[in-house]
């Protein structure tokens, strides 16, 4: 080892002792008489010092040395005359006797602080100098804490962590693939999986009954703070088991991540269907961390005489506790914010429910106090609050009505980080009719089991089949989802034909598992987590960006590295592709 100790675990009972220390030089402050110098390492910050009266050759030597200098210095731990309560070592400094520059440092493009004044490009281009921030650091070593405890309770659990395959095949359903073109078998690709999904099903049909996997995912999809093209799951499966089951046993994983990743005991989970999560909230991923949930007003508003009213499908809105004393131009700020393409409401409508009884709305001259009295009530609303109200029709109005719910939260400070409140969301429409090609999608995927009641409706009614899926949500964030899985070769056929397979479409695709199916396999199902997601929201960040070491731009490219790129002609031949029109195509 070329250190005795590393930068932050130096302390005052160390005084005395002659150690040797490794890392790069922080900052450096020359005092005259003095140089100090902090040096760093992942652990934390040691202050080095150099005196001119006691070795002025090596105090000139260390007045040399530029930030992010690589060092290793020897010397004696020293109690500090100006302690610095910040630092854990700073009631200590090493009185430096010699030094060895490691590898010399070109001044980094940015400053390697915790406030840097690098910005995201400038950063990700260089990825490596950001990793040396303490805030990068902690947030890795977050991910690595997070990765430790989830596999020892899985462990605990009897779960075993198995390996799935990287090069897959190509389905059509779900998001799109990114495929690998193959060398030796001309014109035909694998695909990088979306998820281990029927791997680890056919695990359970091999008798694994309990498998786990934190394992690496790929769609190639639009990204958001929340998505990059290749991402984290930790993917989990169970053999003989019941919804309840599954829940009940990753609740578990949850309040043990809580609890010794976060310190935070007491976790409950409650449980909301589908139907009420979008009729209250606007959303299947709802933050109940506060209140705002939907009133509906159709029978009280309409048919009296606002057009508006009248001819929407759904009148309905929130009240914002406390917020009557909203001015004019606040009022106005959050109709041009619902306005906005992205929210998509044609407009707002407010009533103010006054100290002394009265209501003051934007609606005045079409309904009467005694109308507006009889809103509030249905509202539960009190003196001091402010009735939000969207009307049209009904998906786009409770889309709209919830995203102004969490600005409302947001403006309030009703979201805050700290706090989280947790919740399954449960029954989901197993399938989604799509206008544009006529036909059903999964909507979670089509391995996904109807609801025992519903199975009948394949026939008659599919778009009212109940899925028996589930996702946990925390603090409005979809963390993670699953199913019980369909297990039986008829049931799986009869999916496929909804869906609108045919029967040569399916054994094509998905032949391999409808065979597993005739050899035994058990009752099963599973969940899937955003690793990412879990390290983002434990770190109290929106984006999974932060929790990642190198990762993709909102282009989906990695510009430190510069990918994607284009490859040479000699690879693109050897893989039978051309490029044509400025995209590869298929040479044969």
């Amino acid at each position: 080892m070329l250190r005795t100790h590393n930068c932050g675990e130096l302390r005052i009972n160390d005084t005395g002792k002659e150690v040797v220390l490794c890392g790069w030089l922080q900052r450096s402050r020359d005092l005259g008489g003095m140089t100090f110098i902090d040096l760093r390492d992942r652990f934390g910050t040691t202050q080095l010092a150099f005196n001119m009266e006691t070795d002025a050759g090596l105090c000139k030597q260390a007045r040399e040395f530029g930030r992010e200098y690589v060092l290793q210095v020897s010397g004696v731990v020293t109690e500090r005359s100006n302690k610095n309560p910040k630092m854990p070592t700073g009631d200590i400094e090493i009185i430096v006797s010699g030094i060895t520059v490691l590898n010399k440092a070109q001044t980094p493009p940015f400053t390697i602080e915790e406030d840097t004044d690098g910005g995201d490009e400038l950063r990700m281009k260089y990825r490596y100098l950001d990793i040396r921030r303490d805030t990068v650091r902690r947030n890795l070593e977050l991910r690595h804490k997070m990765a430790l405890e989830t596999r020892k309770y899985l462990h605990g659990m009897d779960f075993i962590e198995v390996e799935t395959p990287v090069l897959i095949k190509s389905t059509p359903e779900g998001a799109r693939d990114f495929v690998v073109p193959s060398r030796v078998h001309p014109g035909e690709f694998y695909a990088l999986p979306q998820s281990p999904q029927t791997f680890k099903q056919l695990l359970m049909v091999g008798g694994i009954d309990r498998y786990f996997q934190i394992v690496k995912c790929f769609r190639d999809e639009d990204l958001r703070a929340d998505r990059q093209p290749e991402f984290t799951q930790i993917d989990c499966e169970m053999s003989f088991v019941t919804r309840d089951d599954v829940l009940e046993t990753f609740e578990g994983l949850a309040r043990h991540l809580f609890r010794e990743v976060k310190g935070i005991e007491g976790i409950e989970f409650d449980r909301m269907s589908y139907r009420d999560a979008i009729q209250y909230y606007g959303s299947d991923k709802p933050d109940t961390r506060f209140g705002m949930r939907f009133v509906e007003l159709s029978d009280l508003a309409s048919g009296k005489g606002f057009r508006v009213f009248d001819s929407a499908e759904l009148v309905a809105g929130i009240c914002a506790g406390g917020c009557a004393g909203y001015t004019r131009k606040q009022l106005d700020s959050l109709t041009e914010w619902v306005q906005r393409p992205q929210i998509g409401a044609k407009g707002l409508v407010y009533v103010k429910c006054n100290e002394d009884g009265s209501f003051k709305s934007s609606v005045d001259k079409f309904f009467d106090q005694q109308q507006l009295g009889a809103w509030a009530e249905a509202f539960g609303a009190e003196p001091g609050d402010l009735l939000l109200i969207i009307a049209g029709e009904a998906s786009a109005t409770r889309r709209a009505l919830g995203e102004l719910r969490l600005e409302m939260g947001r403006l309030l400070g009703l979201r805050d980080p700290e706090k989280f409140s947790c919740l399954w969301v449960t029954d989901f429409p197993l399938l989604e009719w799509d206008e544009e090609t006529g036909r059903y999608y999964a909507m979670h995927h089509p391995f996904t089991s109807p609801v025992k009641e519903d199975i009948s409706l394949l026939e008659t009614n599919p778009g009212n089949v109940r899925a028996n899926a589930y996702d946990m949500v925390i603090n409005g964030v979809e963390i993670g989802g699953g199913s019980i899985r369909i297990f039986d070769r008829p049931l799986q056929e009869k999916m496929f034909e909804v869906l609108g397979f045919t029967p040569d479409e399916a054994r094509k695709q998905f032949g391999f598992l409808m065979n597993a199916f005739q050899y035994g396999a058990p009752p099963h199902g599973g969940v899937a987590f955003g690793f990412d997601r879990w390290c983002a929201l434990f770190g109290g960040s929106e984006t999974i960006r932060d929790y990642i070491a190198f990762p993709k731009n909102n282009a989906g490219r990695d510009v430190m590295i510069d990918t994607p790129s284009s490859i040479d002609h000699t690879q693109l031949n050897e893989l039978h592709l051309r490029i044509t029109g400025g995209s590869k195509e298929q040479a044969g």
